[in-house]
């Protein structure tokens, strides 16, 4: 069993940055892929990064590119979305996912490829 625990959302305006943690309580860390997705009302969930379990591969949507990235720190189990050059369109409640896998430089970005998901953290950017 894998828990996740989201931080770091909050109110932010345009323009702004945070960076959002997912902490893992699993051993078996640097065997899990990880992402990252979120959801606003109304709207399907959304991929926004993912990160393979060696760590050596990541994947950010052109969608977010450039604005988004993903990184991860194996010594602390956490995986970090650092969301800079925020606009309105990004508010929304934002996930952290995980699976083991044994193929370590995959990333999967597809939301039912993961098995564990945490309990969301809010962005909100006022324009």
């Amino acid at each position: 069993q894998v828990q996740l625990v989201e931080s770091g959302g909050g109110l932010v305006q345009a323009g702004g940055s945070l960076r959002l943690s997912c902490a893992a309580s699993s051993q078996i860390f640097n065997r899990l892929g990880m992402g990252w997705f979120r959801q606003a009302p109304g709207n399907e969930r959304e991929f926004v990064g993912g990160i393979s379990a060696s760590g050596g591969i990541n994947n950010i949507p052109n969608s977010v590119k450039g604005r988004f990235t993903i990184s991860g720190d194996n010594a602390k189990n956490t995986v970090y979305l650092q969301v800079s050059s925020l606009k309105p369109e990004d508010t929304a409640v934002y996930y952290c996912a995980a699976r083991s896998t044994v193929n370590f430089g995959f990333v999967y970005t597809k939301d039912y490829d993961y098995k564990y998901w945490g309990q969301g953290t809010q962005v909100t950017v006022s324009s």
